[in-house]
């Protein structure tokens, strides 16, 4: 009901892109939104588990040796045990306004979804609109698609950090001060001299390694800083304001996925997408607009 409602637009969104407003110096104002999207993990009925259900079914029924209705069709289970579902989330600077959103289609459907609520949110009309991933290549693929008014795309620079330190661990080692010297001086780089000093360094520190595992780690993290080396631009970032952690994000990949992924718990694809929803309902303040006269039970 709420999934088709908000594809509708019949439960209106809680704020628009205007109302996230942030100082622009000298006493003036502007507006500004971050965009961001994740995949999460979450625990989905097997065909098997399925199967293996139905059976325990019939049994009950056979040991009652009453005659009872026809079973329901049985649903189709899935392949696997846990499937990747899309989160798409908008937030303004101090994070009072959130919206997210929650799909167990493709990286195609949460582009779709991610377009469909900046819309609902005119985030176009924002005058400042950034975009922070931790640079999945199907994320950066459908940001770049449905999102040409999009005045920039970041690497979320904890993302960029936990590359760096694994490099740094098959290197040196997990103790080795000199590793930790050496992480903490490129991430140094990266965030105050941009893309181009912290490759140099990169480039340098390669060329100098011995070793085949050590030469495979130092690729391993050129080829990742490579291939989002537009991505990677934080000291522009901090001149104008802006966050470079996708943070927030991350949080709300928990929340939509802390009550499925309660103890022993396992879902249809189509409910998983209803419970979550039903929860962003209430993060996004839109819960009073299908129950209005809902009242909460005291705890």
């Amino acid at each position: 009901m709420r999934c088709s409602a908000q594809q509708a637009d019949v439960v209106t969104v809680a704020w628009h892109a205007e109302d996230c407003v942030v100082p622009a110096g000298d006493g003036a104002k502007k507006t500004r939104v971050y965009l961001g999207c994740d995949g999460v993990m979450v625990p989905i009925v097997t065909e098997a588990e399925k199967i293996k259900r139905r059976e325990k079914a019939k049994a009950r029924r056979r040991r009652c040796g009453k005659k009872c209705k026809p079973l329901p069709p049985r649903k189709q289970g899935s392949d696997l045990p846990w499937k990747e579902f899309k989160v798409a989330f908008f937030y303004s600077e101090e994070g009072k306004h959130q919206h997210v959103a929650f799909t167990h289609g493709n990286h195609v459907a949460a582009g779709q979804l991610l377009r469909r609520e900046a819309n609902r949110l005119r985030f176009a009309r924002a005058d400042e609109r950034i975009g922070l991933v931790d640079g999945a290549p199907w994320i950066r693929e459908q940001v770049e698609l449905h999102f040409a008014e999009l005045d920039a795309l970041g690497l979320d620079f904890y993302h960029l950090s936990e590359n760096v330190h694994r490099a740094r661990r098959a290197v040196f080692g997990e103790e080795s001060p000199e590793g930790h010297t050496w992480a903490g001086e490129l991430m140094h780089l990266f965030k105050h001299e941009g893309y181009v000093a912290a490759w140099q360094r990169l480039v340098q520190w390669r060329a100098a390694l011995k070793g085949a595992n050590c030469r495979k780690a130092a690729d391993r993290l050129l080829t990742y800083v490579a291939e989002r080396r537009e991505m990677i631009r934080y000291p522009a970032f901090r001149e104008k304001g802006w966050q470079i952690g996708s943070g927030p994000t991350e949080s709300q990949c928990k929340l939509c996925t802390k009550r499925l992924k309660g103890h022993g718990r396992r879902w249809d694809q189509g409910n998983a997408t209803a419970v979550a929803a039903l929860d962003a309902l209430d993060r996004n303040g839109q819960w009073s607009q299908l129950w209005p006269n809902a009242r909460y039970t005291p705890t």
